[in-house]
């Protein structure tokens, strides 16, 4: 008999026996699907949030804000700066010349959490018109636009979800005045955290004669580098341009590393746990079958046979395990709604994103878990002597 019809055969024999052996099997079943449903969940958030961050990022616009500032929170260009930045030959024309360029003006607001009597931090972008032609995926979902020099405001999609009192016709008190919600837009990413209004209005409101970026419509893409370093040369101002995907990108690098490594930590302790439940499981499995062991290899068996035989046991229970935790997590948290603290103190409205990445991560780490448990007690298998075995 082949070497390979021996493996054959000794792998099936195996396997059928699991249903008598189904509650020590279930150990590494439900320890790994523990281990790999955490650890994809904790990452999920992390690729919901980098999706957000990065899906309403394009790499033909361009975000100029002060130099040195970690964020449009922390950005501060006078007037006379955004111009000058406007006037860079490097942007592109509308068809009466003028440049598609946005001011921009970033403030924090409060707006009630559901059920609770605190406030949630929310950015309330000011932006002229053509600021909402830059922004291809805009749209009103619900209700109308706001209108210049009036205290009007529209709110994204992720806020109105997250946060209460943002319902078309509410008002809001800002700065000691009323402001009306006059309609939803969807504007896809980080924007659908956001509140939007007249830039002018909201300058006025918070007696701000400045703006905290200016977002840049390139003429040509790989004008970037000479862009930059003209605008960096210019002893007027002092400023930096990055794409705007890199731009939001960057907002989320501590965050996602934090979460990343939380993951880490706590799927290396889970999985210290389930691999020891499997080399358990697999010494008790193998203690078992002894004599059936030795009779085998009184038959003609070799021991690489045996080997890959309960090899393949423990992978196999493995494998079963990071896909019910895998299937798990993608019920639970796929599509999750949630709103968490960004970079610049405002709450970002994200979903979690079970991706297929993270599934097959987390199927490689349980068939890890597998090996290392099913390793040790397949090897103890191989090499019984089989005169030892047939007497137990």
């Amino acid at each position: 008999m082949s070497r390979w019809t021996q493996i054959r055969e000794i792998t099936l024999m195996n396997l059928r026996s699991i249903p008598e052996r189904l509650g020590p099997s279930l150990v590494i079943v439900v320890g790994i699907a523990g281990v790999v449903g955490v650890l994809v969940a904790l990452l999920s958030m992390s690729a919901g949030l980098q999706q957000t961050l990065g899906s309403g990022g394009r790499t033909d616009q361009v975000v100029v804000t002060r130099g040195g500032s970690n964020g449009e929170l922390s950005s501060f260009l006078s007037i006379g700066s955004a111009t000058l930045i406007q006037q860079d030959p490097a942007i592109a024309r509308d068809a009466e010349g003028m440049p598609l360029a946005s001011a921009e003006l970033i403030v924090i607001t409060e707006v009630p959490r559901p059920g609770q009597r605190t406030g949630a931090n929310v950015t309330l972008r000011g932006l002229p018109p053509v600021g909402l032609g830059l922004r291809e995926d805009f749209r009103i979902t619900q209700g109308r636009l706001f209108r210049p020099g009036v205290q009007e405001l529209i709110v994204g999609a992720g806020a109105a979800q997250q946060f209460a009192g943002l319902e078309v016709g509410r008002t809001l008190r800002f700065r000691g005045s009323t402001w009306t919600v006059v309609g939803h837009f969807a504007g896809g990413g980080i924007y659908d955290s956001e509140l939007w209004s007249d830039v002018g209005t909201v300058q006025s409101a918070w007696r701000r004669a400045a703006v905290s970026s200016v977002l840049v419509q390139l003429a040509r893409p790989a004008e970037l580098p000479v862009m930059a370093e003209r605008l960096r040369e210019n002893p007027q101002l002092d400023v930096e341009a990055s794409t705007q995907l890199d731009f939001y990108k960057g907002q989320s690098g501590n965050l996602t590393a934090t979460i990343g490594v939380l993951a880490g930590v706590v799927a290396v302790i889970m999985a210290f746990g389930a691999a020891f439940g499997a080399l358990n499981t697999m010494y008790s499995a193998v203690s078992a079958r002894t004599r059936e062991i030795g009779t085998l290899r009184a038959l003609g068996f070799g021991a690489a046979p045996v080997l890959v035989s309960v090899m393949a046991e423990a992978l196999l229970l493995s494998l079963a395990g990071g896909l019910l935790g895998a299937l798990l997590a993608y019920a639970a948290f796929n599509g999750y709604a949630v709103s968490t603290l960004g970079g610049g103190f405002t709450q970002i409205a994200f979903e979690f994103a079970v991706t297929p990445a993270l599934v097959g991560f987390g199927l490689g780490l349980a068939l890890l878990i597998g090996f290392i448990g099913g390793l040790a007690p397949a090897l103890r298998a191989a090499r019984i002597p089989v005169t030892s075995a047939l007497r137990e």
